[in-house]
Parts: structure tokens; sequence; C-alpha cells
């Protein structure tokens, strides 16, 4: 039998990581799930949010509507940014049948979105803005969500215990409407989430 051999304990990062550390990384976003997500990414990052009205021109196609709000986060952010510095803004909509559905504003809206997506299949599209202080990329994602019939008692009861008012489409996949309602998925589960990470890592290596 072989020796085992035991896992090299420093093992030198990737080289992105590594330049990484050199840049300031700022989160224009409260949100716990991209915190949570960038995070992951063995990032260390500063969150600095500027709150905007996010309100969509009424002709805008609902494709371009996370592009739209993503990218005036980040051009509401003041000052320039400084050479090291790198700001990643982001939103998220749900489309139901050519309709945006964002946050909702109540506790019936967010009932009446979910009995909507209840046993038919939707897009969420979540954008992120990258930039710094000479670039600015808009990034996008999407992936189809569907939805098995649900129950009325069963959005109630998600919608008393999770209170998911903060989320586009009154819904967040990692929570129980997500465990026990969603059927399938095509794309990437971290769209869904509000975060695709993949898209944020790969510019992110181009950028250092």
């Amino acid at each position: 039998m072989l020796p085992l051999t035991k896992k090299n304990s420093t093992m030198t990062m990737p080289s992105t990581l590594a330049n990484l550390a050199s840049k300031k990384l700022i989160l224009g976003s409260n949100s716990p799930r991209r915190q949570e997500l960038l995070r992951g990414l063995g990032l260390e990052f500063v969150v600095r949010v500027h709150p905007i009205e996010e309100y969509l021109p009424p002709d805008l196609p609902a494709a371009y509507a996370a592009a739209y709000l993503s990218k005036l986060k980040a051009d509401a952010f003041p000052g320039p940014l400084d050479a090291n510095e790198i700001l990643i803004t982001a939103d998220t909509v749900v489309i139901d049948r050519g309709k945006v559905l964002g946050k909702p504003s109540n506790e019936l809206e967010a009932f009446e979105m979910l009995k909507s997506l209840s046993g038919t299949t939707h897009t969420v599209m979540t954008a992120v803005t990258l930039k710094d202080h000479k670039n600015s990329i808009t990034l996008e994602d999407e992936t189809e969500v569907t939805f098995r019939f649900l129950d009325e008692e069963e959005i109630w009861f998600y919608l008393k215990q999770y209170q998911p008012y903060d989320k586009a489409g009154s819904y967040g996949i990692q929570e129980w409407i997500g465990f026990v309602g969603v059927s399938s998925i095509t794309g990437s589960y971290f769209t869904v989430m509000g975060f695709p990470l993949h898209l944020v890592y790969a510019q992110l290596k181009k950028w250092v």
C-alpha cells in the first residue's frame, strides 16, 4: 500500500487572488447573499452603498432591466476611484412572461408574485458592473427557473416565516420555498442568488 501524503498547507494561492490582494474591492450592495458569495471567492472587500431610486424607464425592455439598474448604482457612486480600487455593483430581476418582477412593496404583492410563478418557468437575470479608475463593464447572466405548483398555504407559510421583501420575485432559491418548490433550473444557481461568481471572477482575472 502506498503511503498517504499530507496536503501541503502552504500551497501557493492562484495568481489572481494574490494580485487582487493589492486591490481594494468595494462592494456596492447591502445584500447578505452577495457579501457571502464574494467572500466565498477568498477576497477581502469593504461594503459601501449609495442608495438610488430603482426606477425603470417605462419603455425599457425587460431583458435590459438588471443591467440598467446595476450600471445606475455604479454611476451613482460619488467621486473618482483610486488607482487600486475596484467597485462592484449588481442587480437581479425576475422576468415572468415578459414582465419584470422586482422587490415586492408589501405582503400581498409578494403573494401575488409567487402565485404567478407557481407552476411555470421564469427567467432570473443578474447584472454585475465592475468599475475602476479607467474602465467600466457590465456583465449579464440569466437562468431559467421552474416552480412546481405551490399551494397557497405553502406561499403564506414562506412569506410569514422568511419575509422575502428584499428579494426580486419575492423568493430566495436558497430558502425553504426553493427547497420545496423549485423543480429545475437551467443556468447558474448563483445567478439566481444574485451574484454570478464565474463572471465576476473571470473579469477580475482580466483586470489584474
